[in-house]
């Protein structure tokens, strides 16, 4: 339990990491947030966090769309005053060689990856600098730091979060905090949206040995926990049995 409760707003609440996050950040005493398109699973994990003591509330989120983002934003600060971490965790990750012109899941992963993020960050960045400091909580991969066959897309949106992330702490005056978790292979829905047969046969050797969401969602409140003075930005986090 932190002696200091923020609100904390989740994206992609509703499985995987940004349900663990949102598990381990309300045990610690935040208000949460949570968004996602799957309103049936955030319900139930809104119920299960407020049975077990923690506060948290749910709201349908379509981090693709500007508007639904600011709104979702808009909402969390209504209620609580004020809205001090953002986890900009949604993403996917349909995987694919180059040259089988899966444009639209192209599309799809840029949508949702980076202008997620984006928005994320348009929404909650004028609210942080009026109360006078947040904290960005950007999920990566460390396909945000190497290139491999099938991934060159998803890779390459990851890159982008990382280089937005820096960016943004770079731009920040030092009130507002920026933190980049780029995890290794997780136990998470992510590959369930491949539909190339190749990659889907790639990814479950790639697999074999995964991280479980929680120690993700333990090196996300490691840095939400730190004092305002400090500022955990990269935070890349493997098995240990694993060079992935």
């Amino acid at each position: 339990m932190t002696d200091t409760a923020k609100v904390v707003v989740v994206t992609g609440a509703s499985s995987g990491i940004g349900e663990a996050t949102a598990r381990r950040l309300a045990a610690d005493g935040h208000r949460l947030l949570l968004g996602a398109r799957r309103t049936d699973r955030l319900a139930t994990l809104t119920e299960e966090i407020t049975a077990a003591g923690g506060t948290a509330e749910f709201r349908r989120l379509d981090v693709t769309d500007a508007a639904d983002v600011r709104a979702f934003v808009s909402a969390a600060r209504e209620r609580h005053g004020r809205v001090d971490v953002v986890v900009n965790n949604a993403g996917v990750m349909p995987l694919s060689p180059l040259e089988a012109l899966k444009t639209d899941e192209w599309d799809r992963m840029i949508d949702v990856n980076v202008r997620g993020v984006l928005h994320g960050i348009a929404a909650a960045l004028p609210v942080m600098r009026a109360q006078g400091g947040g904290h960005f909580v950007n999920v990566a991969s460390v396909g945000a730091y190497e290139v491999s066959p099938t991934a060159a897309v998803y890779c390459a949106t990851k890159f982008a979060v990382r280089a937005i992330s820096e960016g943004l702490r770079q731009e920040s005056t030092g009130n507002v905090r920026v933190t980049l978790v780029s995890p290794g292979v997780t136990e998470s829905e992510l590959a369930d949206s491949i539909s190339d047969p190749t990659a889907r046969e790639a990814m479950k050797a790639y697999r074999a040995v995964a991280l479980p969401a929680s120690a993700i969602a333990e090196a996300i409140a490691y840095a939400v926990a730190q004092p305002a003075e400090v500022d955990v930005n990269e935070i890349v986090v493997r098995p240990a049995a694993s060079a992935q």
